[in-house]
């Protein structure tokens, strides 16, 4: 077929909802999982001012905030967000399967970042989308890459349920050998968060002088929050913390732990904690994981330090937390090989596209 605008393979829905709100799904830009190709999430029976009626099988992209990577399939009939954008493919011009694809594609969101507008909540308008052009094979070769590339989706669906499940069995593995996080049933001794610390405090500034690699001089690690490498920030001269410790984040993902080996340095958002030397730092990390923290504060929400005093640590005999810290890292290093399978599949999907459009 050639290169084609995106409007001449997709048009925009735009219908209004009517009738009775009991029982439908309602649809928020939080519901959608970044980079996730299906809804899975939406609400039943709340108050909405949303109008926007949506239909099993359209495509639901975020266009508020389009760095956020927010698209998937309609997996039923609702209501949504007027900051969704409905997509339906042209019949005879592109193979539905594939219409995801193209939409997921990074090319396509940064189309759309880059047509974005507004300062504090930038949104994209179809027209600009409409403006993206890609270069689509024949629809019995579109055919033939849709079948590969969700048949590689559904496997990486697979691994992810295994790593859901995995997760489960060791909450379940906590339950049964501790009880409750909150009730303690087992009446273990129960230690405030600022008994069990030996340090406490919050992360300072991001140092001004940092490194992307480690150079030289330049070997401390900088984190803030977020999962896995993504919190770090570069690497620095110096550090703050010599110990091995738990770092949380105080805002944004509220709660997040992590362990941290020594010698680095907390960035703002981040409070540090450690634990002494009757604590497994295992246990201790999957216990504030289990028990949650609340939000606090008017706009964003936070952490702060008396928030984090305030909290019940209950703490089992210290052969206890080892053995439960035992099978926490044996999960930890199932789930880790699970995820290398999954980022490979990815970089299979993402193979297939770049080699195929």
């Amino acid at each position: 077929m050639g290169v084609v605008r995106f409007d001449e393979i997709a048009k925009e829905s735009r219908g209004t909802f009517r009738g009775s709100l009991g029982g439908v799904p309602i649809v928020g830009l939080e519901h959608i999982e970044p980079y996730d190709m299906l809804l899975n999430k939406w609400d039943v029976d709340v108050e909405t001012t949303f109008t926007k009626a949506f239909h099993k099988g359209q495509i639901m992209f975020g266009r508020r905030r389009a760095y956020q990577h927010k698209a998937c399939v309609a997996t039923c009939d609702g209501i949504c967000s007027g900051d969704i954008t409905l997509i339906e493919p042209v019949e005879g011009k592109v193979y539905p399967d594939l219409l995801p694809f193209i939409v997921q594609n990074d090319d396509f969101f940064e189309h759309a970042i880059k047509g974005s507008n507004g300062a504090l909540s930038p949104r994209v308008k179809w027209e600009h989308m409409a403006s993206f052009e890609v270069n689509l094979p024949s629809l019995a070769e579109q055919k033939v890459l849709a079948e590969k590339l969700w048949a590689a989706y559904e496997v990486k669906q697979s691994y992810l349920k295994m790593i859901a499940a995995t997760e489960e069995m060791v909450k379940a593995q906590f339950i049964e050998m501790f009880g409750d996080p909150i009730t303690n049933p087992k009446q273990y001794a129960i230690y405030n968060v600022a008994e069990i610390s030996k340090t406490l405090f919050a992360g300072g500034d991001k140092p001004k002088d940092i490194m992307d690699v480690p150079n030289g001089e330049y070997k401390y690690p900088v984190w803030a929050n977020g999962e896995g490498d993504r919190g770090l920030l570069g690497y620095s001269k110096t550090y703050r913390v010599d110990e091995e410790s738990i770092s949380i984040s105080a805002r944004g993902s509220i709660g997040y732990c992590a362990i941290r080996t020594p010698y680095y340095t907390p960035a703002v958002r981040l409070i540090v904690l450690v634990p002494k030397n009757n604590v497994n730092i295992t246990y201790l990390k999957f216990f504030f994981e289990a028990i949650g923290f609340e939000k606090t504060g008017a706009v964003q929400g936070q952490l702060t330090i008396p928030d984090l005093k305030k909290k019940n640590v209950i703490l089992p005999p210290f052969e206890e937390q080892s053995k439960f810290a035992s099978i926490v890292n044996q999960a930890d290093n199932l789930i880790s090989e699970l995820r290398k399978s999954v980022d490979a599949i990815d970089k299979v999907i993402k193979s297939l596209i770049n080699e195929n459009l």
